[in-house]
């Protein structure tokens, strides 16, 4: 199957470089999905699970806040603040994070605040789903 290059950057490290033939990553309107020779785009990442499959058929998962995938030329880049492998995830602070996250959204707040908390609280329940998936393989 043919493949394309992937770059996953995160704010503190570099996340992934290679070869990869297929990735999934969330995206405001849903899970979205590239292939070799994907047409060219930039488009939002929102909090969630990225997956990808590399050259030798190995699946990779990690949790991803916000951030910007570009396609150009059968390559990706993914620009995320954060990514985490499922087995880094500390649960109580994940679950600590959605609280909080609840709490601030009870609160009046401006929209930009609210909208803060609505990503906070994305992230958390990411992080919770995907060290859950972990435990329960």
């Amino acid at each position: 199957m043919a493949g394309f290059v992937l770059n996953i950057l995160a704010a503190e490290k570099k996340v992934y470089s290679g070869n990869c033939v297929s990735m999934v990553f969330p995206a405001t309107d849903g899970q979205y999905g590239v292939l070799a020779h994907h047409q060219n785009t930039i488009m939002a990442v929102v909090p969630g699970e990225l997956t990808f499959c590399d050259e030798h058929g190995e699946k990779f998962v990690f949790v991803v806040s916000t951030g910007l995938v570009k396609i150009e030329e059968n390559e990706v880049l993914v620009l995320v603040e954060t990514a985490e492998k499922p087995e880094e995830i500390d649960r109580l602070r994940a679950e600590r994070a959605a609280v909080e996250a609840k709490e601030a959204l009870l609160l009046k707040k401006s929209l930009q605040e609210r909208r803060s908390a609505e990503m906070k609280l994305a992230r958390a329940m990411s992080r919770m789903r995907a060290k859950s998936s972990i435990n329960n393989r």
